[in-house]
């Protein structure tokens, strides 16, 4: 049965009711004055990775480097309350679900500034922003995505060497790639000297992956045979079953493909993947002499 989600979206501190919002205040030029002295290095990270991949949870954000939930949640607070950030609280029947963020008007300043553009020059709306804050399905498949990659972000903080040199979103890939393929995202890990670059198709449930992905596989194997960035192609899925059943009828394929299922809360580095026409599960750093 479907459970219902209803979302309310804040106009001031998180996880207030409308009624009980807080108005923060005016984006005018003494607000854009003194951004600049209340932003940490940090923050200005997060509102990098806001606008290149739209939405994030609070979990995503701790993720990303800020530590606890409790203190990201301060934090972000103080951003929500300088116009940076707007906070979305999903619920359901069974009780709330994760905070969602996204950047907030201001943030256009401060992300354009950063690149010698003008908040018009970024193609940016709110709207568009918090649209996708609410697409269902969509939003969901979004959300794994990040999540995958901001997963590699805490696995970099937790093992020596490791690091997640690059993460670029499906629109990024679509901008270099899309007469080839649209891929869910590209990653480059590094660890104990070596490295693996991987594009990623993440499959939270199709009920015919294989199809969906079968109809990709020709533009990979052209981006792969014209010495594109790809090396390998991961496939990530959220149920051991969907796995089984795509690995079996995937089309045969001239480039490495590996498959994992992974679990809420794992580590897309850790021993999950299987390239095509293995047994054994390697780490994602394993893949680099794999190919």
């Amino acid at each position: 049965m479907t459970t219902a989600t209803h979302i309310h979206t804040t106009r001031g501190l998180i996880h207030m009711p409308p009624a009980a919002v807080i108005p923060r205040p005016r984006i005018d030029s003494a607000l854009l004055r003194v951004l600049p002295s209340r932003l940490t290095p940090r923050d200005r990270y997060l509102l990098r990775m806001l606008y290149e991949h739209d939405v994030l949870t609070t979990s995503q954000v701790c993720d990303l480097g800020f530590g606890t939930r409790r203190r990201a949640r301060v934090r972000l607070n103080d951003l929500v309350k300088l116009r940076l950030v707007d906070g979305v609280r999903r619920f359901a029947s069974h009780g709330a679900r994760d905070s969602l963020w996204v950047l907030d008007e201001a943030s256009a300043f401060v992300v354009a500034a950063e690149r010698g553009l003008t908040p018009r020059d970024l193609g940016w709306r709110r709207e568009d922003a918090l649209r996708l804050a609410t697409a269902g399905q969509r939003l969901e498949h979004q959300l794994g995505v990040n999540g995958f990659f901001a997963a590699l972000i805490r696995t970099s903080r937790q093992r020596a060497g490791a690091r997640l040199a690059l993460w670029w979103s499906e629109r990024r890939c679509a901008a270099e790639w899309g007469d080839f393929v649209r891929p869910d995202g590209y990653g480059v890990w590094s660890e104990d000297g070596g490295t693996v670059t991987f594009a990623l198709e993440f499959d939270r449930g199709t009920e015919r992956p294989a199809d969906r992905l079968n109809y990709k596989l020709p533009g990979y194997a052209e981006l792969m045979a014209e010495g594109a960035r790809p090396t390998w192609l991961l496939i990530a899925f959220t149920s051991e079953r969907h796995e089984s059943s795509a690995r079996a009828a995937l089309d045969p394929v001239s480039f490495p493909v590996a498959t994992a299922t992974v679990a809420a809360g794992a580590s897309p580095a850790s021993a999950i993947w299987r390239p095509l026409e293995h047994e054994r599960r390697l780490e994602l750093a394993e893949l680099a002499s794999a190919a």
